[in-house]
């Protein structure tokens, strides 16, 4: 009986789903952390009447096929890069971006990756490091002496010093863009790495047309709805109480078959 086998299916997907519901949830005040949606696809169809074909020899062609699917797959889990709020933490080296873009983290053994968390500190040397430790790309050094680090829009960073009323130029972000965002590899610790599927980046600074601007003192949020998700998460468990009520109504005609032949 192929129903048994479809409705297991449909439950692994729906357990799936779950899943990945489950991960946006954990993620709701994770910082620049997108939401993923489960993308599903049916499976081979197996045909029982082709349809197009003559009935019999040189007679009225059938208009109408038998076509009898065996289930789900899941094909993809998707990553939805919509922007998130911005948060204000009063933190001078948090920044946010608004609008599209990604920075630039240089990896631990020199790759190039990317995020959205704009959560950065200096290390002990000064350099512009992520929570994790990561450089920032483009060598931003903040001095130990200086008294304010000012970051404007275009991504410029600058250090006052005491006694000085000018600004000393630190350096510059710059932003990386695809084609495909949702291509990329999400590797954890809010990080990024281009692929195939994602495309090269096209790099730019901010402000320019098509990259995002930055705000200081901001971070951006996760873009998880939790209305959204709880409300997935119901569909998502009322599939999976249908799926295994098929599974006990193909048991139960199995077992009349059964009992039949005794």
């Amino acid at each position: 009986m192929k129903a048994l086998a479809i409705a297991a299916t449909g439950m692994n997907a729906q357990q799936t789903n779950l899943e990945v519901i489950a991960n946006n949830i954990a993620n709701i005040n994770t910082t620049g952390y997108k939401r993923a949606r489960a993308e599903f696809s049916d499976l081979l169809y197996q045909a029982e009447r082709m349809q197009g074909v003559p009935n019999r020899a040189n007679q009225n062609i059938v208009p109408e096929g038998s076509h009898i699917g065996l289930g789900v797959k899941t094909s993809a889990v998707r990553t939805i890069h919509t922007q998130g709020n911005m948060i204000s933490t009063g933190n001078r080296l948090d920044v946010a971006l608004s609008g599209n873009g990604w920075l630039q983290i240089e990896g631990a053994n020199g790759e190039q990756l990317f995020s959205r968390s704009g959560a950065f500190n200096t290390n002990a040397e000064g350099q512009l490091v992520t929570v994790d430790g990561y450089l920032v790309a483009g060598g931003i050094v903040v001095p130990e002496d200086a008294v304010e680090v000012v970051i404007n829009k275009s991504g410029q960073f600058f250090a006052r010093f005491a006694g000085q009323l000018e600004l000393q130029d630190l350096g510059q972000l710059s932003l990386a863009d695809f084609s495909n965002e949702a291509g990329l590899m999400p590797l954890g610790d809010n990080l990024f790495q281009e692929t195939a599927a994602s495309g090269g980046p096209n790099f730019g600074l901010p402000g320019d047309p098509g990259f995002a601007t930055v705000e200081q003192g901001y971070l951006e949020s996760s873009n998880v709805d939790p209305v959204k998700e709880i409300t997935d998460l119901i569909s998502a468990q009322r599939a999976y109480e249908m799926n295994s009520k098929v599974i006990k109504a193909a048991d139960e005609m199995a077992a009349v078959v059964t009992q039949g032949m005794r």
